[in-house]
């Protein structure tokens, strides 16, 4: 009898529950016309889409902070030159701001980043836009853009401070995958298939990017019990 208590359990934790919630996270309304790719402020194609978790702001936000990494400031004068100052000096700046990209016809609602080293020129980072649509349980969709940025430049487009992205935005969204598969706050992971149409272009800022062209989609788990929420930096709207 115990064994077959634990068989059952077995089957249940590992494969029916799993693959419920892969079924789920893949029926939301949201996904039925998400955009493949973000804009720029005057509409220029920009970073792709190759990110998506369904959950509250709240469990969002503590699932990347549990994960390690940072919600990024506010983009503002103050910020750019603080940026600017870092990365001439080779100091720490955990927290820099990342530039708005549009989704829906808006800016990102989350951006989170996770230093390399003490250099501010390279970063992981990821920005989030949250849904109009929800789910059966009340849960909205976040549509995401996992990229590492490799150096800081001129943009050649605005003359404005932002940041050279690495092509290879597969690697940086696996990183993200990693870090948040660690925390054990996922549930159903998988990855929607030629998601991105085109498997090569170039973002915003004149960088080239190529993909394999899938999405990762996972719910982040819900919680029941809160620690005191991680400060979030609102994003300009």
């Amino acid at each position: 009898m115990l064994l077959l208590s634990g068989g059952l359990y077995g089957a249940a934790a590992y494969v029916a529950a799993p693959e419920f919630w892969r079924y789920y996270s893949r029926h939301h309304p949201a996904l039925a016309a998400l955009p493949v790719t973000t804009q720029t402020g005057d509409g220029t194609p920009a970073d792709p889409l190759n990110f998506a978790l369904v959950g509250t702001r709240r469990e969002v936000v503590h699932c990347l902070v549990a994960a390690g990494w940072r919600p990024a400031d506010p983009l503002s004068l103050k910020s750019s030159l603080e940026i600017v100052e870092a990365s001439v000096l080779g100091k720490p700046y955990e927290t820099a701001p990342v530039s708005n990209l549009f989704l829906w016809g808006r800016p990102q609602d989350l951006a989170f980043e996770k230093p390399v080293g003490n250099n501010p020129r390279q970063r992981h980072h990821v920005r989030f836009w949250e849904s109009a649509e929800l789910d059966a349980n009340g849960r909205p969709l976040w549509a995401g853009a996992a990229i590492f940025d490799r150096a800081v430049e001129l943009s050649r487009r605005t003359g404005q401070v932002t940041h050279q992205i690495d092509g290879d935005i597969d690697r940086e969204r696996e990183t993200l995958v990693r870090d948040l598969t660690r925390t054990n706050r996922l549930l159903g992971q998988s990855y929607v298939d030629d998601f991105q149409p085109v498997k090569s272009g170039k973002n915003g800022g004149g960088d080239h990017w190529h993909t394999d062209g899938r999405l990762f989609l996972a719910i982040v788990a819900p919680e029941l019990q809160f620690a005191p929420e991680p400060h979030a930096a609102p994003q300009p709207r």
